[in-house]
């Protein structure tokens, strides 16, 4: 992430819109389960929420800086944060009974790339495990934020596709003013 992009998603405006907006919407009449995985995790504020609603939860954050600060601050807690890579997860297969992401695979850099995603996320559910992600649509203002930054968003009209593809069913998009939600079942 370029310096800039890292500061706003640190700031106490971006947890409000966390808190306040895209998880309330994407959580909306979701179970998770027990045993939970976000990806992405970035300074934590989808961490700090989804804590609260699951037996245990595992982070994993590709950057090792945001990785490790996060440990420190969630030590004691019901939160794992591992450093690693969502393309190349290092768990079994169906070891969880939920997974997450939120506003960050437009940071992955391909669609092949963001597919892996996908197909390591529905290895590692459980069979009927949810998964929910939420993410921006690509817009001017969006893409300039992300000068010298990866910028790869999701197009919510290739997304069922992209998920079935890769292994889920049960999809439910919904796009509103921040974006898209989707829910679907591994």
């Amino acid at each position: 992430m370029n310096s800039f992009h890292l500061q706003f998603c640190a700031s106490p405006a971006w947890r409000q819109t966390i808190e306040e907006t895209i998880l309330p919407r994407a959580l909306r009449d979701v179970d998770l389960g027990d045993t939970v995985l976000e990806i992405g995790p970035g300074p934590g504020f989808t961490t700090d929420v989804l804590l609260t609603r699951v037996g245990h939860l595992t982070a994993v954050e590709v950057d090792v800086a945001l990785a490790a600060a996060l440990a420190d601050r969630l030590a004691g807690t019901n939160v794992d944060v591992v450093t690693g890579d969502a393309g190349a997860l290092d768990f079994p297969d169906g070891h969880f009974s939920g997974a997450a992401s939120f506003q960050m695979l437009h940071h992955v850099g391909t669609d092949d790339e963001q597919n892996r995603v996908f197909s390591e996320l529905a290895r590692v559910l459980r069979p009927g495990g949810t998964l929910v992600a939420s993410d921006g649509i690509e817009n001017e203002a969006t893409r300039a934020f992300h000068v010298d930054d990866t910028y790869n968003p999701i197009d919510p009209e290739d997304l069922r596709r992209r998920l079935a593809d890769t292994g889920f069913s049960a999809i439910e998009i919904g796009v509103y003013d921040l974006g898209w939600v989707c829910t679907a079942r591994a």
